[in-house]
């Protein structure tokens, strides 16, 4: 079975998953108990920027792993289209 990037990190990775995933019912909750609309935006805002720092660190994992793996090969072109592609999507392209 092939190794991922992230198998080293993959416990501390399941907490951030499961606190971004409390955040997310959070904002179910605020839209239920009728919360003021700034603050629930506010919290997306944190929503946001958890998630993109769990993307970071499993974009960090891919190159160091993934990526330099290829490298060693002659297999590193399509791993380079994938991460462009990938941070292209990731910056709204």
């Amino acid at each position: 079975m092939a190794t991922h990037g992230y198998a080293d990190n993959r416990g501390r990775l399941i907490k951030r998953v499961n606190r971004l995933e409390g955040q997310v019912r959070g904002v179910g909750r605020m839209i239920e108990e009728d919360r003021y609309c700034i603050d629930i935006v506010n919290q997306l805002s944190a929503v946001q920027a958890a998630a993109r720092g769990l993307s970071l660190q499993l974009l960090e994992g891919h190159v160091r792993h993934c990526v330099m793996d290829a490298a060693q090969t002659d297999d590193a072109e399509p791993k380079l289209h994938e991460l462009i592609d990938t941070l292209g999507k990731a910056m709204g392209r």
